[in-house]
C-alpha cells in the first residue's frame, strides 16, 4: 500500500482559495449587462445596501445594490417590481454564491411608464389644471360635437352608432388624428388648438378604444394636457375603457369611461325629450285650464257683487219658472212611470188572468192615483206658498212700494239722486219719481 510520500504532489485549494479564483474568473469574463426581471425577497439592512432576487419565470439569481449607487435612483423599489439592471458579474466569496452586483437601476415596460404618469399627474395637479373649480359644465342640448380621434377606428364608429340611435338630428365633426404611436400627442393637441380656433362646435370629445398603457400613452403627454386646459370648448375625455384613467381625463372638463358613454352623455334621448316635451304641453294646458277656472270664478264672483235688485227679481222669476217645470217634469214622469207600471201590470194580468188580482190591482191603481194627485196638489200648494211669501218679501223691500206710499226719489238732470237741497239750485232742472209717473220740476228755490 503507497505512503504519503509515495504519492505524487497535490495542489489542494482551500474554500476560500477557491472562491476567491472564481470571483477572479466571472468578474473578469463578463462585461456590464443588461439584465431583466422582476424584483423579489428585498432586503434594506441599516447599512443602506440593498439585497433582492431577481427572477423570471423559469430562474432566479441574488443581487445586491451597495448604498452609494441606490441612493442615485429616483423611485424605490417594491418586490413585484418590474426592473432593468445594468450589473456585474460577481460571486460572494463568503457563502460561495452566484450574485450580480447592481450599477443602475430603472423601471421597465410598463413601470417606467407609470412612474413617468404619476409625476407628470403631480406636476399638473400643483399647477392647478386639475381643479374642479375651472371645469365647464357641458351643454345640454350641442348644436354640433366635434370628435378628435381615429377616423377608422372603434372609438368613431361607437359615437356615430349612438348618436344616431339617440339624436340623430345633432351634426358630428370629425378631426382625423393618429391616436398613438411617435407624433401622436402633438397632432392630437394640434387637433385640439384647431378646433378651438374654428369655434364650430359646442362640445368635443378627445378620445380612442382600449389600450395597453403604451397604446394610450398619447393622452398621456403634457402637450395633450396643456392643450386641453387651453381649449374655449368644454372637452369630454373618453379614453380606453372604464378601468384606463390618463392625463386627459384629469384635465378635461368630464370624464367618460368609454366612447359610447361619451356620446349618450351629450346626446338627449330623443323619446325622452319627446316625452318631456308632452309632459309640458299638458301642464301647459292644465295651467291655461286652471287660469280660466279661475278668471271665470272671479268674474262670477264680480258679477255677484253687482246685480242690480231688477235683475235678482228676473233670477227668482227664472228659479221659480224653473222649479214649476221640474214640477210638471216630475208629475208626469210620475205619471208615466205609473202608466208604465200598470201597463206592466195589465200584461202581467193578461198572462195569469186572475180576476181578484185584477181587481186588486185597479183597486191599488185607483188609490195611487188619489194619493199621486193629492201629493201633487199638495206639493203644488207648498210652491204657492213659498213663491207668495218670497213675493211679499221682496216687495216689503222692494224701493217701488215705498213709492207707492206717497214718497218720491228725486233726482238731478244727470240721473243722481238727491239727498239733500244743498245739491242743487234755484233754476235747476230735476225730476220727481213718484209711484206711478214721473215729474219734470224746476227748482224755485232752495231751503237748507
Amino acid at each position: 500500500m503507497p505512503t504519503p510520500s509515495d504519492t505524487p504532489s497535490r495542489d489542494v485549494y482551500t474554500v476560500s482559495r477557491l472562491n476567491a479564483e472564481a470571483r477572479a474568473v466571472l468578474e473578469g469574463s463578463f462585461p456590464l449587462l443588461w439584465v431583466e426581471g422582476e424584483i423579489s425577497n428585498l432586503a434594506r439592512p441599516a447599512s443602506g445596501h440593498w439585497y433582492f432576487s431577481l427572477k423570471d419565470s423559469a430562474a432566479q439569481v441574488r443581487c445586491a445594490m451597495f448604498r452609494q449607487r441606490n441612493q442615485l435612483l429616483r423611485f424605490k423599489p417594491q418586490d413585484g417590481m418590474h426592473v432593468l439592471l445594468r450589473v456585474r458579474i460577481s460571486l460572494y466569496e463568503g457563502r460561495g454564491e452566484f450574485q450580480l452586483i447592481a450599477e443602475h437601476m430603472e423601471e421597465a415596460g410598463s413601470g417606467a411608464l407609470q412612474r413617468a404618469f404619476e409625476m407628470l399627474k403631480l406636476r399638473l395637479q400643483n399647477e392647478g389644471l386639475f381643479d374642479a373649480a375651472r371645469k365647464r359644465p357641458l351643454p345640454r342640448l350641442p348644436r354640433r360635437i366635434g370628435v378628435v380621434t381615429s377616423p377608422t377606428g372603434a372609438a368613431i364608429r361607437d359615437i356615430l352608432t349612438v348618436l344616431a340611435r339617440r339624436f340623430p338630428a345633432i351634426p358630428v365633426v370629425i378631426y382625423p388624428v393618429p391616436v398613438q404611436g411617435a407624433g401622436a400627442g402633438e397632432q392630437i393637441a394640434a387637433a385640439i388648438r384647431r378646433a378651438g380656433e374654428r369655434g364650430e362646435c359646442d362640445v368635443l370629445i378627445v378620445g380612442r378604444g382600449g389600450g395597453s398603457l403604451e397604446d394610450l400613452w398619447a393622452f398621456n403627454e403634457e402637450v395633450v394636457a396643456r392643450a386641453i386646459h387651453a381649449s374655449p370648448i368644454p372637452i369630454v375625455s373618453a379614453v380606453g375603457h372604464e378601468v384606463d384613467f390618463t392625463i386627459a381625463d384629469f384635465v378635461a372638463d368630464m370624464r367618460a369611461p368609454t366612447p359610447s358613454a361619451a356620446a349618450e352623455l351629450l346626446s338627449p334621448d330623443r323619446a325622452e325629450m319627446q316625452n318631456q316635451l308632452l309632459q309640458l304641453r299638458l301642464r301647459l294646458a292644465r295651467s291655461f285650464q286652471r287660469q280660466m277656472q279661475h278668471k271665470r270664478r272671479a268674474l262670477e264672483a264680480a258679477e255677484k257683487r253687482l246685480k242690480h235688485p231688477g235683475r235678482r227679481l228676473q233670477e227668482i222669476g227664472q228659479r221659480v219658472d224653473e222649479m214649476e217645470q221640474r214640477l210638471a217634469r216630475a208629475r208626469h214622469n210620475l205619471l208615466r212611470h205609473a202608466v208604465a207600471r200598470l201597463a206592466a201590470l195589465h200584461a202581467r194580468l193578461e198572462r195569469h188572468t186572475p180576476l181578484h188580482r185584477v181587481q186588486a190591482m185597479q183597486a191599488r191603481q185607483q188609490e195611487m192615483q188619489r194619493r199621486l194627485r193629492s201629493a201633487t196638489v199638495q206639493h203644488l200648494e207648498r210652491k204657492n206658498r213659498r213663491l207668495a211669501q218670497a213675493a211679499h218679501a221682496l216687495d216689503t223691500v222692494s224701493p217701488l212700494a215705498t213709492l207707492s206710499r206717497g214718497y218720491a226719489i228725486v233726482t238731478s238732470a244727470d240721473g243722481s239722486v238727491l239727498r239733500a237741497a244743498a245739491q242743487t239750485a234755484p233754476g235747476a232742472q230735476v225730476q220727481a219719481r213718484l209711484g206711478q209717473g214721473r215729474l219734470l220740476c224746476r227748482v224755485e228755490g232752495v231751503e237748507e
